[in-house]
């Protein structure tokens, strides 16, 4: 598996993330729906990766500058064939040592509150994250949880 920085727009990333997207229109309310699309993932507060297996692209992930000792971990999503090997934890990984290095004292996101949303959960409660309040834009929202974890 190759980690490395990555265009959300290019047309080999566009369906993980049109895929990601449709689920979270599926899964939550829209006023709940904080994912971003590959032209916004493309901004310059924001460094987008990709894992890649044999050329092809099996997950994402995503880290939102907010300030000088703040970032905000957006987009993670792992393809449907590649569920269960490890790709988001090596991304998780990845992210946290790029927030590391730029020299970041906290990670947050926003994930859902909903069921589906339970391995995600899971995922980021190993690495350490914990509940927190809602940061940056966001507000209190019965189908958002809110976890932060310093570095």
């Amino acid at each position: 598996m190759l980690i490395a920085s990555d265009d959300p727009t290019s047309a080999d990333v566009r369906p993980l993330l049109e895929e990601h997207l449709r689920d979270m229109w599926a899964t939550s309310p829209p006023e709940s729906v904080h994912a971003l699309d590959p032209e916004t993932l493309a901004g310059s507060d924001i460094s987008f990766f990709t894992a890649r297996e044999a050329g092809a692209v099996i997950g994402c992930g995503a880290l939102k500058h907010l300030d000088s000792r703040h970032g905000e971990l957006k987009s993670m999503r792992t393809s449907a064939d590649a569920r269960g090997r490890g790709v988001a934890s090596a991304l998780l990984e990845h992210l946290l040592g790029i927030a590391k290095e730029r020299g970041y004292e906290r990670v947050s996101l926003e994930t859902g509150a909903e069921d589906y949303f339970e391995p995600a959960r899971r995922l980021y409660e190993r690495y350490g994250f914990t509940p927190c309040a809602p940061f940056a834009d966001y507000t209190d929202d019965p189908n958002s949880v809110y976890l932060s974890r310093a570095l």
